[in-house]
């Protein structure tokens, strides 16, 4: 692989991690718009709730963008299986072990 071929990683990782925050804010959204464990009527019922959409999309998206940055990279791994399995006939050889007796 020569330099040219090899991926801007930079680039890479911020087209990923801003797809993460835009799944991370759908997430969040259908969390508080379903009321999942009471979360929207909390936040809604808050004085910050502000804050605590903040944060859950923040932590979320570094999450969901970290994944799909992971994802992205072993996905665009390369094969280096070198193994030919045309080597020739496997065959079995007998080998006989003594064990010894205390």
């Amino acid at each position: 692989m020569t330099q040219d071929d090899e991926p801007n990683l930079m680039q890479l990782y911020l087209r990923h991690c801003a797809v993460g925050f835009v799944a991370a804010a759908v997430f969040v959204t259908m969390l508080l718009f379903y009321d999942i464990g009471g979360l929207g009527r909390l936040v809604a019922g808050s004085d910050i709730g502000w804050l605590a959409v903040f944060l859950l999309w923040f932590f979320h998206g570094t999450v969901f963008g970290g994944v799909q940055f992971a994802v992205s990279v072993m996905l665009d791994a390369q094969d280096d299986d070198d193994d030919d399995h045309h080597g020739g006939r496997m065959i079995p050889i007998r080998v006989t072990v003594r064990s010894r007796q205390r």
